[in-house]
């Protein structure tokens, strides 16, 4: 019978694997110093192996923290089943073209590049659509009657992430960003960037949940209702920030 520690494991296991295969590509590029549009090849790699190892791992948490009926645990499995087949797509051509010195994103030269860079858009959507059926299953096989501050949390947080990322996705897919060394760290550029608007959406998965278990402590201290307004501010202020960076970006023109 499927259980919890199935799907946590699943998911685990491939963050961890994930971690192990940015050690091995952070030390590659050591040596490989090639760059593309400016910026190293294994750079981007990185960067997909990183959100991908904190993904897994964050949907594994949310497992956990959700108070759920064994109903919830098949669906639990697939979920995890589905979020390690569609990344895993997407990192692995993203590291064979960085191999090859080559575009993975936004790459039309031939038919088969074109091929691969739609199928990653599908796969892409097919992950952050991971979230909404977690979302589901959370919701649907609750514990409880009674819904907690905490589970809102969990549940809009995965929402958000479904369309917040999928929206910013699609808005990133026809607007390729600047070449060149952008800021720090991230990459991204300050001007007609969409990036920074697309790694809130993607990671709302984290944040909103944790916007839930600050504000589930302050009952504690303030009045009964106080957890779900600060809730409910921080939740819109993180969607309006989204909102801001993607006008922004869209606005801008190169």
């Amino acid at each position: 019978m499927t259980s919890l520690k199935d799907a946590q494991q699943v998911l685990l296991m491939y963050g961890l694997m994930m971690g192990v295969g940015m050690v091995l590509a952070w030390g590659w590029s050591h040596f490989d110093r090639r760059t593309f549009r400016g910026v190293g090849v294994w750079v981007k790699p990185l960067k997909f192996m990183s959100a991908t190892a904190l993904f897994a791992m964050t949907s594994a948490g949310l497992m956990q923290m959700a108070e759920v009926t064994p109903a919830a645990l098949p669906s639990f499995y697939w979920i995890a089943v589905l979020i390690v087949s569609t990344s895993i797509f997407e990192v692995s051509y993203i590291s064979l073209q960085a191999s090859l010195g080559q575009a993975s994103h936004y790459n039309t030269s031939d038919a088969l590049h074109a091929a691969m860079a739609a199928l990653m858009g599908i796969m892409a959507v097919c992950l952050t659509a991971s979230q909404v059926w977690l979302a589901w299953a959370i919701w649907a096989h609750r514990s409880r009657p009674a819904v907690s501050l905490t589970l809102i949390a969990i549940v809009t947080g995965l929402m958000l992430t479904f369309v917040l990322a999928t929206v910013s996705g699609f808005m990133l897919g026809a607007r390729q960003p600047a070449a060149g060394k952008g800021l720090p760290l991230v990459g991204w550029h300050v001007q007609g960037d969409v990036r920074p608007a697309h790694f809130l959406g993607v990671h709302a998965q984290q944040f909103i949940p944790a916007f839930g278990l600050i504000a589930s402590w302050l009952p504690a201290y303030f009045p009964a209702k106080a957890g779900y307004v600060v809730f409910i501010v921080l939740t819109t202020s993180y969607v309006l920030a989204w909102w801001r960076l993607s006008a922004t970006a869209l606005h801008v023109r190169s």
